[in-house]
């Protein structure tokens, strides 16, 4: 997947959206967001009956007018019927960062109303493709247990050998990665400041071995800035990490007007007419 099936119309992300010819583009784990992954995740979230609630903080000078307010973060929180589960979207002006990309989605669950914590945490980056994040949470969303820690990492790994990752040599039951060796997957040591109820990762400075969890990343050249990352706390279940993996793997071509700069001479794409 080197070369575009149709080098004539070559993507321009400058140009407007309304201006942009539609595409088929593949593989999916390097096509991006198109520009929208709040939209796309916002969208199903709503079809869920989730419901969402905006948090703007700002600076306001006095006699200041109000158009002229500087907002500084703002953020919307979508809660699932039950309470049990959120997602939270926000670019902040002081970031948390995966592979020195700020998140854009956080997604939470926990095991009662009354708790005030979350059970685990997955964060995604801005050009994640949002078919894999819209599938993890819909899997998230008809979970009966959103907080129950299901074991097993080869529900993960299944999930991308059944779309032609090859399992890493040295870790073959711990990381797998795409035919192109671009986007990764591995069960790992967890980034700092990752959220997780499991009291082994509060112990982690002392532990070296601590709690696994899952990371994934597009890295496009060989020492690159990374396209996107995605970071799964250890407590997430691996039926849902599975999900993700499942739908980030797929051969199946995604519909995209814009295409990431880094990306675009790796994937195949046709019109979409």
């Amino acid at each position: 997947m080197e070369a575009p099936l149709y080098p004539d119309f070559p993507p321009h992300s400058s140009t407007p959206r309304g201006g942009q010819p539609a595409f088929w583009v593949g593989p999916r784990y390097l096509a991006g967001d198109d520009g929208v992954l709040y939209d796309v995740v916002a969208d199903t979230l709503a079809s869920l009956g989730w419901t969402s609630l905006t948090i703007v903080r700002g600076r306001h000078e006095p006699d200041e007018a109000p158009e002229d307010r500087q907002v500084l973060r703002s953020t919307v929180l979508h809660i699932s019927p039950d309470a049990l589960r959120w997602a939270q979207w926000g670019l902040a002006d002081e970031p948390f960062v995966l592979g020195e990309l700020p998140i854009a989605w956080q997604v939470s669950a926990r095991a009662e109303v009354s708790s005030p914590l979350a059970q685990w945490s997955a964060y995604f980056t801005r050009d994640v493709p949002g078919e894999a994040v819209v599938d993890f949470l819909v899997a998230l969303d008809a979970s009966d247990q959103p907080a129950v820690p299901l074991s097993g990492s080869e529900l993960v790994l299944e999930a991308v050998d059944a779309h032609g990752w090859f399992r890493d040599s040295d870790q073959p039951q711990a990381a797998a990665t795409d035919p192109t060796f671009t986007t990764h997957i591995s069960l790992g040591e967890v980034p700092p400041l990752i959220q997780d109820s499991d009291p082994r990762v509060l112990a982690a400075e002392y532990d070296e071995t601590g709690p696994a969890g899952w990371q994934a990343w597009a890295e496009p050249a060989l020492s690159a800035p990374w396209l996107w990352a995605a970071s799964f706390a250890a407590s997430v279940p691996q039926d849902l990490v599975a999900a993700f993996a499942a739908s980030l793997s797929s051969t199946a071509p995604v519909l995209r007007r814009v295409l990431p700069e880094a990306t675009q001479e790796r994937l195949l794409r046709a019109p979409a007419i």
